[in-house]
């Protein structure tokens, strides 16, 4: 289960008095409730705002997983926080919660001025992990463009071997799965996972080992088989899609992550040179999903030079 605490931003600590959080439907979808969380000062002065995404392979988290430092930065700084919700795999399909994001900044841009003072136009998006991923998708699926990202450990498509092969760790650190056990959790109703209690959430977090053992998360999650129907996975990999508009963008990731590749974040890199998009890659040696076991002086370092890129950009 340390492993599926991982895929998950530690929750934010209690809030100061002075930053208040106010929760909004932006979208729903039969009787599902897609919700956001506002948090701002109290005055009506407009604001810029740094929007977060959280992490847990699509299949578990939600938005009450800010991490400490995002939520300070916001705080101190004046920033309007917005955390994210959006609907889980597999009982969602990644186009749409691809719909959902993009419906997010939609109701951020037309609602938010009038709602809770946002200045749409000076909006930084980051997220971890999945969030990550969600956060390199905004760079091409969500107009206007954000004013910047800064994904922490994400990945620029999911159709890699990582992905759509049986993960040769998660085989050998994890005892195998049943495939009846492991569907036990999911598929029952549609979920933002908000609602969910932390015994459902590693239930989850069960299954989605259990893709990864077995190499089936990119066919479960998507709906598309890579093997027959790649082509159908293009537009959701951002590492296909870098354009002109795309925006710059910081990225972190620890070179000996077992969960989602090193490689990710260093082919996004590639690809956002060769197209001469601005970007930066921090790197940490020997850290794993989430910079676990990186020296802390650099982990450190680069958790700094993350809140310093989200003030550069966002003025």
């Amino acid at each position: 289960m340390v492993v599926v605490a991982l895929l998950v931003a530690a929750p934010c600590l209690a809030q100061e008095p002075q930053f208040v959080k106010k929760t909004y439907t932006y979208k729903k979808v039969d009787k599902v409730e897609i919700q956001a969380d506002v948090h701002r000062d109290k005055g009506d002065t407009v604001r810029p705002a740094v929007v977060w995404i959280h992490g847990g392979a699509l299949i578990v988290g939600n938005r009450h997983s800010v991490p400490r430092d995002i939520f300070d930065l916001c705080r101190k700084e004046g920033y309007i926080l917005i955390s994210l919700d959006y609907r889980l795999a597999p009982e969602t399909r990644l186009p749409a919660i691809i719909e959902d994001i993009k419906d997010a900044f939609r109701w951020i841009r037309d609602k938010g001025p009038a709602l809770f003072h946002v200045n749409p136009d000076r909006i930084v998006v980051t997220g971890g992990s999945a969030g990550g991923y969600l956060t390199m998708m905004t760079g091409i699926c969500v107009t206007p463009r954000p004013r910047a990202l800064v994904a922490y450990w994400g990945y620029g498509d999911v159709d890699g071997p990582w992905y759509v092969k049986p993960s040769e760790h998660y085989r050998k650190t994890v005892p195998l799965i049943d495939k009846d056990d492991a569907y036990k959790a999911v598929g029952k109703k549609v979920t933002t996972g908000a609602e969910l209690n932390s015994s459902a959430m590693k239930a989850r977090g069960v299954f989605y080992l259990y893709l990864r053992q077995n190499g089936l998360w990119t066919k479960v999650v998507s709906g598309f088989d890579p093997a027959t129907e790649p082509r159908k996975l293009d537009p959701f990999c951002p590492v296909r899609n870098i354009a002109k508009d795309y925006p710059p963008i910081l990225m972190i990731h620890g070179t000996t992550d077992t969960d989602v590749p090193y490689q990710e974040s260093a082919d996004m890199a590639k690809e956002l040179a060769r197209q001469k998009r601005a970007y930066e890659l921090i790197t940490v040696q020997g850290a794993g999903h989430g910079l676990s076991g990186g020296d802390k002086k650099v982990v450190a370092a680069a958790h700094k030079r993350a809140l310093e890129y989200i003030r550069e950009h966002i003025k």
